[in-house]
């Protein structure tokens, strides 16, 4: 069964970064499409940042030019850089394959912009 473990939230200032961890067992994420989503309060949950098994990279408009998606095949974790951080961005972040998900899903972990 796949596990994904979500890390790297906190409280920030509006204009700060976050750098956050995605630890995935069970599956080879080098292999797949992965991908980073977020949920705010209230609303649905929205794919953000995804890249390609041949590590193309693709954004979401409004994280454009701010986020950038990563991943350490050796650690099998996929990273999301975010920087120029906005008071919109709060939400809880998710990682996850980018066009098939995988049934579970982690904990998330909590990104909070004050401004």
């Amino acid at each position: 069964q796949v596990q994904l473990v979500e890390s790297g939230g906190g409280l920030v200032q509006a204009g700060g970064s976050l750098r956050l961890s995605c630890v995935v067992s069970g599956s080879i994420i080098s292999l797949k499409h992965m991908g980073w989503y977020r949920q705010a309060p209230g609303k649905q949950r929205e794919l953000v940042a995804s890249i390609t098994i041949a590590g193309r990279t693709n954004y979401a408009d409004s994280v454009k030019g701010r986020f950038s998606i990563s991943r350490d095949s050796a650690k099998n974790t996929v990273y999301l850089q975010m920087d120029s951080l906005k008071p919109e961005d709060t939400a809880v972040y998710y990682c996850n394959g980018a066009v098939v998900p995988f049934d579970s899903w982690g904990q998330g972990t909590q990104v909070t912009v004050s401004s």
